[in-house]
């Protein structure tokens, strides 16, 4: 299954274990920096981006990635700055629901990508505050990637 046979309701508990107390530059960063080692540690060629709102505040493309990673990137956070969900979620739950996706949220795959990968960054008190975007695995692994990051922070 190229979902990882998780259900939208698994994937929301998942977006809630990972809400932020706050979400800052510093906060961004510490996250980045777990994000690479991460990747380091495994040699994944992969492009990691956390953005705050429109701004991108932490890049790096480590070795093994390619310049089509960003365009990725750039779709799935179109997708999670649209809807506030990941956008792992939101291709389960257009599967589960069995509807076109892009037709009903007017938007193209061109622009808006429902691949796992673009995640959430909310906090308890603002919600929806920035995005951690990873690119360069298979789809169910950048989204438990991103997951694993997110809970190696709130585990600190």
């Amino acid at each position: 299954m190229t979902t990882g046979g998780w259900s939208s309701s698994e994937i929301l508990q998942q977006e809630e274990e990972c809400v932020l107390p706050t979400l800052t530059n510093e906060v961004a960063l510490n996250i980045g920096k777990i994000a690479v080692q991460i990747a380091e540690e495994r040699k994944l060629g992969i492009a990691i981006e956390i953005r705050l709102g429109e701004w991108t505040v932490f890049k790096a493309a480590l070795p093994g990635s390619k310049p089509e990673n960003d365009g990725w990137i750039n779709r799935k956070a179109n997708v999670v700055a649209l809807t506030h969900h990941s956008t792992m979620y939101e291709r389960v739950r257009a599967e589960e629901l069995g509807i076109d996706w892009h037709a009903l949220n007017k938007v193209k795959d061109e622009t808006h990508a429902i691949h796992g990968g673009g995640f959430p960054l909310s906090t308890k008190n603002e919600g929806l505050q920035g995005i951690l975007l990873i690119s360069g695995l298979p789809q169910v692994d950048d989204h438990k990637l991103a997951v694993e990051i997110l809970k190696r922070y709130l585990a600190r």
